[in-house]
């Protein structure tokens, strides 16, 4: 593509009363999709007061009218507990990708030795494979399936759990097994910078406990629609972005952050 994404660090403006609130979570992905939510506002004559928070606070601002619009809620699955009860005061303006959670090895793990969630208690895998599993931040989504993964499939009993951190201690301990040639599991979903990188290969979940595939879905406050305007919404409305390229921005988006730092995680 002939831009990764769009450059509109110079339109953007915080702490002013008529712009545009939009919100992200906390994630660099959300971060990537959001600049491409931006750019049309901003041609449509607006300005933006971006901001970032956890899924909670991120859901608590968008009830309670702290924002405009949200990039994205991921519905049903991941998000839809934190929707559900401000549905009356919002509206879906389009879907942007379609993302969904692995929990994923590096390639160099076989899958004959570990195909499957199950195959983490066989002798070898439990001989090789780091029994800790450091995911993101709590609120996620991948991090409420991947409790259940570790208990439902009776994990906790052969040493492994999960620890819920930061993008760092998630990405940057996969970037270092793959160049230690470890057995590790990232909890992990597609879209997100690693895929542009790396082949992450996931492990089968015949439990399916991992929510599945959701709709990365654009939403806006009924009562912003007038502000935004008819011909802004109906650009966005037609805003379709796909897993790709929502991989690729983030890849582009820490490239631009963080150009001395290739072995570290993320956080814009």
């Amino acid at each position: 593509m002939a831009s990764v994404f769009r450059n509109i660090e110079g339109a953007v403006m915080s702490r002013l009363a008529k712009a545009v609130r939009v919100g992200h979570i906390d994630l660099s992905f959300h971060n990537a999709a959001a600049r491409e939510v931006e750019a049309i506002i901003v041609k449509h004559g607006h300005l933006i007061e971006r901001s970032a928070a956890p899924h909670e606070e991120m859901y608590r601002r968008l009830g309670a009218g702290e924002i405009d619009l949200l990039v994205a809620a991921w519905l049903p699955a991941s998000h839809g507990a934190y929707i559900t009860p401000m549905l009356d005061a919002v509206e879906k303006v389009t879907v942007l990708y379609e993302p969904y959670c692995i929990w994923g090895v590096p390639e160099h793990v076989p899958v004959s030795a570990v195909a499957s969630i199950e195959d983490l208690t066989s002798p070898l895998a439990l001989d090789r494979m780091d029994r800790l599993i450091h995911g993101v931040n709590v609120g996620a989504g991948i991090s409420r399936f991947s409790q259940a993964i570790v208990e439902q499939y009776g994990l906790g009993a052969h040493g492994y759990r999960f620890a819920p951190g930061s993008e760092d201690d998630c990405f940057g301990r996969f970037e270092r097994a793959v160049a230690d040639g470890a057995w590790i599991i990232v909890p992990l979903w597609h879209p997100q910078w690693l895929h542009h990188r790396y082949r992450i290969r996931a492990l089968e979940d015949p439990k399916g406990l991992l929510g599945g595939v959701d709709n990365a879905t654009l939403i806006v406050r009924k009562d912003a629609k007038t502000r935004l305007g008819g011909p802004a919404l109906a650009e966005l409305s037609a805003l379709y972005l796909g897993n790709a390229q929502v991989s690729a921005l983030d890849d582009a988006l820490h490239t631009y952050r963080t150009p001395s730092k290739k072995s570290s995680g993320d956080r814009p």
